[in-house]
């Protein structure tokens, strides 16, 4: 699911502009009254910042895609207002979009405690006078503390473009809000402090074409001293046993942390709220007094005992309200919550059902369909909407991380969500949920594993567990019980952008490694979900994701992504669904629609919308499959539905749905929600079966016992153990294809020569979905790049390394070049938008360079297969290497010999784009290299031929016939024959011998043993 990065418009301030004066086009900005420090430029824009991403100081743009970046330039301008030159920009914006200018991240943050605030000039577009505060609403935020500018807190305020050419905009500090819709941090201290700037961003306004100019930015005035003391709760939520004791602790905090410089005094009082003063708790009012000169952070306690009743209760509020003087009062009223107690589905005891039914019996409509919203957390325009609107769920998406991006922040930042469940009637809890499609892949650090393609290389069942297992651990030990994964798409077309996160193109395959779910889940009732090892898993893309036709996706610049899937009903319930027939067998606890349509051939209905596809989701999902769980939509998906809002609202619901990711317009989502059912669009009937499914498995999970993270496990995040389950799994999934004079494996005396792109960088080898959505290039987490892997495994070796090969090539033994692709994730990697299947033209010069010069071994680090046919010639030695991860250990280790390679390709290899879609088993099928193709180190080919293959197959029908066609010796057995078939063959393929060998590695998967080796045997002759 798609993971921008979400920028809303935020809160109002109030902006003072004054016309321009004649004088001031001259060039100086204005001068500083006597009692004012002198004002400070920050941008002059006559060329001093550089346009730079990143951690560079400069100005760069972002936008929710592409086209919603504006285009900047420098322009020289007679009427500057300061200088020659200003910062010009164009826009159309349909999300969001805008620019940022950060300061280096290498060098000290800037000090701003000095000055009143921050203004700059803007040059007004509108001709017609208007009244202020009609015109465009562009937002202004500045970045305070933390790392640097973009692991910040973030400041926001706005202003309106109400006039016609330049205007000086004013804004002091005291304006900004803290940004409660977004923060990529998830809150330091919520203190502007000012004394660690990191830089400003604006954004601009969608809707329509624009342009700006701006020039000048300073800084002006002098501070206002009450803005750098401020009141702080520890908590927002205090939650207390009934008859214990709530310690409500404030503290002042400083700009720089020095010693307040007037008296603060917090006058407080217990009123309002659920609970009954003087039956609930003890009312307490009084106040307390910071004296000047008190150091910053020093706390002081209020104590609110609360009273034993006797009876069975829900939740009760408590707010402590205060009231500050000499300083900013905390941004929230803190709460005191006497727990719920005594009620049904509190007792522990209760079968899960049965605490269900007592829950969803008290609840009322908000409630539910609160319940049944899960909000992006960067969205929340507050913290305190959690329990407002009763919100069931939270996620993170992709590069939705806290500052730092380290486990323990992760579980401080998740715990501080579920604190705010605490406020609600029912104290129901989030179930929080993140995409960790091979590994913790949004922590630095984590484990990260093989994509999915790869995994489907290595064709083994229990490393594919154990990968599931050690994901679920580093997973749950950051507070997360909720993983958005594995994808089980058939990837029939590799131009789909999302080929990487299938495990292959044969839904036999794909069902073979569903064991990731029992990895993850534990056992197939659910029962091992408490555990502090598991998560809940999501079955996706329900369903044809996988087998969208080129061309067909209307999804912004997409060609192939979220497109239409056209198939007959027969494959339709071979290919597709299959995989997920498997995974309610497997007790996976949620399934997420795709967003691509399903054309079903002959049924005269057109393309469906799987969002909207109830014939699929109730008929076939839940009624024939049988699947217990709940249905989760993917990212803003309903909003793809034909029609108005309410009517993707009523249509998702009614077709299956249970909870909709919306993921940032919660608000409207609850409100049209309860008008659907209130107007019996939706039915009450249709709303309980959905809160009884998120609720149960709530339950399984504990998370009503144990709302929090269990750290238990949180230093084994990239552990070296988990670390080794990695490497294993990268090391299984290399596929080997080609092998001239045994190149392969190296030896540690030889003299190496390494090329190519992807030869020493972690994030091309990690590909999309790692610490952000689409990926990045460079060393964007721990783990060890495949050059490295190699001098750790030949220590003693001479390994030289050239990216572009262009250092000299003489006096080496062998060479390998390692090339491929850079990250993408979604349609972003679809071919057609950006990508193609080719190698870049410098990985081509270093393959070309280095294979004339020396013996050679190319690896193709990517996604997918790369046309390489017409290099292949020069090429000695030819290794998929797919998307290892983080541990490229693993691809060392086949290199070296430590391990053999004995990956397959799980996916057929194209002579050319123009052959896709190819797949096993299609009645034309001339690939490079068939499905199921991948030599081998682990021993020699066996002698003997055809006889052998006779013998093989006597073996395969007492299996077969003994119900073994599955068994280790069963795939064993085809192992050795493939081996005798694949060294006939040698790199004569042809279509007579590739679509045998390719079915032949089907039939072994369905534990059709006699029948692969019957297939292979046809490969044999045919060769």
């Amino acid at each position: 699911m798609p993971r921008p990065r979400f920028r809303s418009r935020a809160g109002t301030a109030v902006i003072a502009a004054t016309a321009v004066l004649g004088g001031l086009l001259a060039g100086a900005l204005p001068s500083a009254a006597a009692d004012e420090p002198a004002p400070v430029a920050v941008d002059r824009f006559e060329g001093e910042i550089p346009f730079a991403n990143p951690p560079a100081e400069g100005l760069f743009t972002w936008g929710s895609d592409a086209d919603d970046q504006p285009k900047l330039r420098i322009s020289e301008r007679t009427d500057a207002p300061e200088g020659g030159k200003v910062l010009e920009g164009d826009y159309d914006i349909s999300g969001w979009g805008g620019l940022s200018h950060d300061f280096a991240f290498d060098r000290p943050a800037h000090d701003w405690t000095a000055f009143k605030g921050i203004r700059f000039w803007w040059y007004g577009r509108n001709t017609a006078p208007l009244p202020p505060g009609s015109g465009k609403r562009i937002h202004f935020e500045i970045k305070d503390g933390g790392a640097n500018g973009e692991a910040s807190e973030l400041w926001t305020t706005s202003f309106t473009d109400d006039w016609e050419g330049w205007h000086l905009v004013e804004i002091p500090f005291s304006d900004f809000q803290y940004r409660a819709d977004y923060q990529p941090v998830g809150g330091i201290d919520q203190v502007l402090g000012l004394n660690e700037m990191w830089g400003y961003a604006l954004t601009l306004p969608p809707g329509a074409p624009g342009s700006f100019a701006l020039d000048g930015v300073e800084l002006y005035g002098r501070a206002e001293p009450a803005l750098n003391t401020k009141v702080v709760a520890d908590a927002a939520v205090y939650p207390v046993g009934e008859g214990g004791t709530a310690q409500v602790r404030l503290s002042v905090a400083t700009t720089g942390s020095g010693p307040i410089d007037e008296p603060v005094t917090v006058t407080y009082t217990t009123e309002g709220g659920s609970a009954e003063s003087g039956t609930d708790y003890t009312p307490v009012s009084g106040s307390i007094t910071f004296p000047a000169g008190t150091a910053s952070g020093e706390t002081r306690s209020i104590a609110v005992a609360t009273r034993k009743d006797g009876s069975a209760e829900s939740a009760e509020t408590i707010p402590l309200k205060l009231t500050v003087t000499g300083a900013k009062a905390p941004a929230e009223t803190p709460l005191v919550v006497v727990d719920a107690h005594g009620l049904p589905y509190l007792d522990t005891k209760l079968p899960v059902k049965k605490r269900v039914a007592d829950l969803l019996g008290r609840m009322s409509l908000a409630e539910k369909a609160g319940q049944m919203t899960q909000a992006e957390r960067n969205a929340l325009k507050s913290q305190g909407d959690i329990a407002s609107y009763d919100l069931g769920s939270l996620l993170s998406g992709g590069g939705s991380v806290p500052s730092p991006n380290a486990p323990e922040a992760w579980a401080k930042m998740v715990d501080s969500y579920q604190l705010r469940a605490q406020a609600t009637r029912f104290q129901i809890p989030l179930i929080y949920g993140v995409d960790a499609v091979h590994g913790h892949n949004n922590v630095i650090g984590s484990t990260i594993m093989p994509h999915n393609i790869g995994i489907g290389a290595g064709r083994d069942p229990k490393i594919a567990e154990r990968t599931g297992a050690v994901t679920a651990r580093e997973v749950r030990a950051t507070g997360i019980p909720w993983d958005f994964a594995p994808c089980l798409c058939v990837t029939r077309d590799e131009r789909w952008g999302r080929s990487y996160e299938a495990f292959g193109e044969d839904p036999a395959l794909v069902t073979a490694m569903e064991t990731v779910i029992n990895g993850m889940q534990g056992a197939r009732n659910g029962k091992d979900l408490a555990r502090n090892d598991k998560v809940l898993t999501s079955a996706k893309h329900f369903v044809g994701d996988g087998g969208t036709e080129f061309g067909s996706s209307t999804t912004g610049s997409y060609t192939i992504d979220q497109g239409v899937t056209k198939v007959t009903r027969q494959e339709l319930e071979a290919v597709h669904l299959a995989p997920f027939a498997e995974a309610v067998k497997r007790g996976a606890g949620t399934v997420m629609p795709s967003y691509s349509s399903l054309d079903i051939l002959g049924d005269d209905q057109g393309p469906v919308k799987m969002h909207a596809n109830a014939e699929m989701i109730n008929g076939v999902l839940k009624d024939r499959m049988g699947f217990d769980g709940f249905v989760i939509s993917d990212w803003q998906a309903i909003d793809q539905i034909p029609g108005d809002y309410p009517s993707d609202v009523r249509t998702s619901i009614n077709a299956g749905l249970d909870m909709i990711m919306v993921p940032t317009n919660y608000r409207d989502f609850t409100r049209t929600l309860q008008d659907e059912v209130t107007a019996g669009r939706i039915s009450q009937a249709r709303v309980d079966d959905a809160v009884s499914r998120i609720l149960t498995q709530k339950f399984k999970l504990g998370l009503f016992e144990r709302p929090y993270a269990d750290t238990t496990h949180l230093d084994e995040i990239g552990s070296p153990a988990h670390r080794a389950v990695a490497r294993e799994a990268v090391a299984k999934s290399q596929v080997l294809l080609k092998n001239d004079g045994a190149v392969l494996p190296l030896k540690p005396s030889q003299k190496v020569y390494v090329a190519g792109s992807n030869a020493d960088d972690i994030g091309n080898q990690a590909g999309g979905w790692t610490i952000s959505w689409q990926g990045s290039s460079g060393r964007t987490t721990t783990g060890t790049t495949i050059l490295e892997g190699m001098r750790k495994a030949a220590p003693d070796a001479e390994i030289s390394y050239s990216k572009d090969a262009s250092a000299a090539t003489e006096g080496y033994d062998v060479g390998v070049v390692v090339v491929g692709e850079t990250p993408y994730a979604e349609g972003f990697g679809d071919v057609g938008n950006g990508n193609d299947l080719e190698l870049t033209p410098a990985d081509r010069a270093a393959v070309d360079k280095v294979c004339a010069a020396m013996r050679c071994a190319v690896l193709v680090v990517s996604g997918r297969p790369q046309l390489i046919g017409d290099r292949l010639g020069a090429i000695d030695a030819l290794v998929a290497s797919w998307l290892p991860g983080s541990e490229g250990d693993g691809v060392a280790d086949v290199l070296y010999g430590t391990r053999p390679f004995t990956g397959q390709l799980p996916v057929t290899w194209p002579k050319s784009e123009a052959q896709l879609p190819i797949n096993v088993g299609d009645a034309a099928y001339d690939p490079q290299f068939p499905y199921g193709w991948g030599l081998t180190t682990l021993r020699p080919v066996p002698a003997g031929g055809e006889t052998a293959l006779k013998a093989i197959g006597v073996a395969a029908k007492v299996l077969q016939a003994t119900g073994r066609g599955t068994s280790a010796e069963g795939r064993q057995l085809i192992a050795t024959a493939r081996l005798i078939v694949q060294q006939k063959i040698g790199q004569g393929i042809t279509p007579a011998t590739a679509a045998p060998f390719a079915e032949a590695d089907h039939l072994l998967l369905t534990g059709d043993v006699t029948g692969a080796v019957t297939r292979l045997t046809a490969a044999y002759r045919a060769a």
